[in-house]
């Protein structure tokens, strides 16, 4: 079934399908941002704090003032549960279609838990990448290369 309902988006009224809520080509990268985290049940604050950034700065990304740099992108998809590609273009996996009913609290809890698993995952790989640049480096110079 296919329900439909007016959404807006930076001013913009567009129709809200359960097949395709999210249209690709009248969403903003801000408009995206601010979909899945409303999907997601977190705030602004919430997003960002998790993000490790300012509120202020998650307020640009959102308004399409700035945009994120490759980690925090990296970092936000996790978080959002959708992939990158989503989040740049509007293809690809992106958030959940709109549902009637909500989820309880456990089911909430536990996919709260898997975003940050999942984000924590992300920190741990870009650390784990730049430890190994970092010894690659000291390898070389130990070499005497």
């Amino acid at each position: 079934m296919i329900g439909s309902r007016p959404i807006a988006a930076k001013g913009i009224t567009m129709t809200e399908t359960t097949e395709h809520w999210f249209d690709p080509d009248a969403t903003t990268f801000g408009d995206r941002i601010a979909g899945a985290r409303e999907r997601a049940g977190m705030s602004q604050s919430d997003l960002a704090k998790r993000l490790g950034v300012k509120l202020k700065t998650l307020k640009a990304w959102e308004d399409d003032l700035s945009e994120p740099r490759a980690n925090k992108l990296s970092m936000m998809a996790g978080l959002l549960n959708v992939s990158l590609l989503w989040l740049l273009s509007g293809e690809g996996e992106g958030p959940d279609s709109p549902n009637t009913g909500e989820l309880s609290q456990d089911i909430s809890e536990l996919l709260t838990e898997i975003r940050d698993i999942r984000t924590q995952l992300v920190y741990s790989t870009d650390r784990l990448a730049r430890l190994e640049k970092t010894l690659r480096a000291k390898l070389r110079e130990e070499a005497g290369e």
